[in-house]
């Protein structure tokens, strides 16, 4: 996350001092990512050092205002135009811990799986609920319309996160079941192989693996975010950890 083009963002609209660009930035993006008083502040003194913003006054209450300079403007523009790069994506927590349990000695894999879909898809019930109250802010318009937009475009972002990130653990789960049955149909009979006992299965045993849980979300026709049908009310999510 650039907090460092966030600011030059909200500096371009007019002079504004550090606890108040915090104030900004969390209304904007809905506090998912929010920010302390330090880290606006060092961002700020960084920004000054390279010349893209400057010191300008003081408000009433004595408040140190920063403006945006011909430099910060150059970079923003910069920085709007050019796409965010993907070649090196940034390390993800689920996909390191699903990598590092496949073999790991007293570790199921496949309730790795489903406790991190329970998570997933109550996240994304929550972010649906928030996305209702954000469409009724921006429908109901007033002052703060740009940034009930802004942080509708978060909400939806969000939501297709958590609905592809809930699909990926489904194909984990079913690529671990193919994987599984290859294994056990190519593994050698190990030891004399007598005759099988009445009603006795023949042939290696597959691990059983559940590979359709309850309560599992799905995504409606007409866009991002549709619950399941009769999930309880929850409460809002707090800042999810970026």
């Amino acid at each position: 996350m650039s907090i460092r083009h966030g600011l030059l963002a909200l500096l371009e609209r007019g002079p504004r001092y550090g606890s108040q660009l915090r104030t900004e930035f969390e209304s904007r993006t809905g506090s998912t990512w929010p920010l302390n008083v330090g880290q606006v502040y060092t961002t700020l003194n960084r920004l000054e050092r390279d010349g893209m913003v400057a010191q300008g006054g003081e408000d009433a209450a004595g408040h140190t205002l920063y403006a945006i300079t011909d430099s910060g403007r150059a970079e923003l523009r910069t920085w709007f135009e050019k796409p965010v790069d993907r070649t090196s994506p940034a390390r993800d927590e689920l996909a390191i811990k699903l990598a590092m349990a496949v073999g790991a000695p007293g570790v199921d894999i496949r309730d790795v799986i489903q406790s991190q879909r329970r998570h997933t898809v109550k996240a994304m019930q929550d972010y649906t609920r928030l996305k209702a109250r954000a469409l009724l802010a921006v429908e109901g318009g007033g002052a703060r319309e740009r940034d009930d937009v802004a942080w509708l475009l978060v909400l939806e972002q969000l939501i297709f996160q958590t609905e592809a990130e809930a699909r990926w653990l489904d194909h984990c789960e079913s690529r671990l079941i193919r994987l599984s049955a290859t294994a056990a149909a190519e593994s050698p009979a190990t030891g004399p192989v007598g005759p099988a006992a009445p009603g006795s299965p023949v042939g290696p045993a597959v691990p059983a693996v559940s590979n359709a849980p309850a309560g599992h979300a799905t995504s409606s026709p007409g866009g991002p975010g549709t619950s399941s049908p009769g999930t309880p009310a929850a409460s809002s999510p707090g800042a999810p950890a970026s």
